[in-house]
């Protein structure tokens, strides 16, 4: 029953993703339409998604559609350039009025302001609603990896992050802002930490080298890291019975504090320990802040053996037993950014990527953009989680902001294009040559369209690609004294 259930739900999920997909698509049309309505412009079609339709009907001498190709969509305005290549010849009827530069600009433009509005409409739900967030208040080192970028470079626990490559920071993650992002988004041969370091005057500047992890080549390339994790208390949420956790007698809500008399910032550092299969010493407090010390060792689960020859599974180690409470990794909040907060905010994350992507020295280039198939799959991770469609509504400001802005970038096939193109021919008062315009969009549509090829294909690729072995929940046997 429950897994009739899961399947009910997600086929809801992805059926909600694609309506409110399409319904963005269809506000941004529809402003074409009404303005080519406003301005006695002929209106042939009115398509979502390209190609063949698949379904088709004609109301009031317009022929409404869904394409098989699911992507973008359309309002076929014979009379404002030659778009053939994308939308297929229309039949101009005859005796149609004079349409004027001026009422193409305003059919054009129209496009992306309803796009735009329909953007502040969902900022306005987003204020009133407000949206789920983490804090990460925390720039504080947990963790170095042994051999990784930072700890060559001297970087150790404890140390806190004011600033990387002088951009100051107050968080560990966030809003493109934070330590990790900063990291990941850098454009130079080495990423300058500069840190508050206890014991130390003042503040040390660190100079780090990175390493962009391996991915496949149906996949988008991999992004900085040096090899760091924030610091957080190391407190014991869940304990598995017969595990040596439990056997050393560690409670649900223990503070670990140390590790062989080290601090433990993060509980990474513990693997370390794990891996060499020997016993060591924690300092642990109870919630009454009673301190004690505890002897451990590490064991692997009974059910981390392969079944037929004993071998062990792939990534299996020594390990507690004990999961850990993370609730004071980010505390949980809900805001309510105003709607201008929200569009301003949009169009700074607009910029900052695109950006990052022509700078000679970043990491991310354009197979990190998205099309249609990543933007769906973000909209079903939001729509999965708790409170999942108010990060959807907020997502949808983002969206909608992007789709105005790129839309009236001067690029032929675009909004913008068609603005440009009519305001030469309103400024010079003559037509621009039409097998040169046909010749343009269509050069641009391939373009357009591979590239959505493209992003689409790393899209899929980093769906389906290999994900990390994941090992069974562990199970732990009686130990005979």
């Amino acid at each position: 029953m429950d897994s009739i259930f899961s399947v009910l739900t997600t086929i809801a999920i992805i059926f909600g993703v694609v309506m409110l997909f399409n319904f963005m698509i269809f506000i941004h049309e529809l402003g074409h339409f009404f303005a080519a309505r406003w301005r006695g412009l002929y209106v042939d079609r009115f398509q979502i998604w390209f190609g063949r339709p698949i379904w088709k009907k004609t109301v009031n001498g317009v022929q409404w559609g869904l394409g098989w190709i699911p992507a973008g969509g359309f309002v076929s305005l014979p009379q404002m350039a030659p778009m053939e290549a994308i939308e297929g010849r229309a039949e101009l009827p005859k005796d149609l009025k004079p349409v004027t530069p001026l009422d193409k600009i305003i059919v054009a433009a129209a496009g992306p302001a309803a796009s735009f509005l329909l953007a502040v409409f969902f900022a306005v739900a987003v204020w009133m609603v407000g949206k789920p967030d983490v804090e990460m208040e925390v720039t504080t080192v947990g963790f170095v990896a042994p051999d990784s970028p930072a700890a060559q470079a001297g970087i150790l626990p404890g140390d806190k992050i004011v600033k990387v490559d002088g951009h100051p920071v107050d968080k560990w993650a966030g809003n493109m802002e934070g330590v990790r992002e900063l990291i990941m988004l850098g454009e130079h041969d080495r990423v300058v930490f500069t840190v508050q370091r206890p014991g130390h005057e003042g503040e040390m500047e660190i100079s780090c080298g990175f390493r962009i992890p391996e991915t496949s080549w149906w996949q988008r390339s991999g992004m900085r890291q040096v090899g760091l994790m924030q610091a957080m208390p190391c407190v014991v949420g869940e304990v598995l019975p017969n595990s040596p956790a439990a056997l050393a007698g560690l409670n649900p809500g223990d503070k670990v504090t140390a590790a062989n008399g080290e601090r433990l910032w993060n509980p990474a550092a513990l693997d370390v320990l794990l891996k060499k299969n020997e016993p060591f010493l924690l300092d642990v407090t109870d919630r009454a802040g009673v301190a004690r010390q505890v002897n451990i060792q590490g064991r692997l689960p009974e059910n981390w053996h392969n079944g037929a020859d004993g071998s062990l599974l792939k990534g299996a180690q020594p390990i507690l037993g004990v999961s850990w409470d993370l609730s004071s990794v980010g505390r949980d909040v809900t805001v309510h950014p105003s709607p201008w907060a929200q569009i301003k905010q949009s169009l700074k994350w607009m910029g900052d990527t695109l950006a990052k992507v022509a700078a000679p020295g970043s990491s991310v280039g354009v197979e990190h953009l998205s099309g249609p198939v990543g933007i769906a799959n973000q909209f079903y991770k939001m729509f999965s989680l708790d409170e999942g469609w108010k990060l959807a509504l907020w997502f949808s400001v983002v969206l909608n902001v992007n789709l105005a802005v790129l839309n009236i970038l001067p690029l032929p096939v675009v909004d913008g294009g068609h603005v440009v193109m009519n305001a030469i021919e309103l400024v010079f008062r003559r037509s621009l040559n039409v097998k040169v315009l046909e010749f343009v969009q269509f050069g641009f549509v391939f373009l357009l369209m591979g590239f959505f090829l493209f992003v689409t294909f790393k899209d899929v690729g980093d769906f389906f690609g290999k994900k990390p072995d994941k090992l069974p929940t562990p199970v732990f046997k009686a130990v005979a004294d």
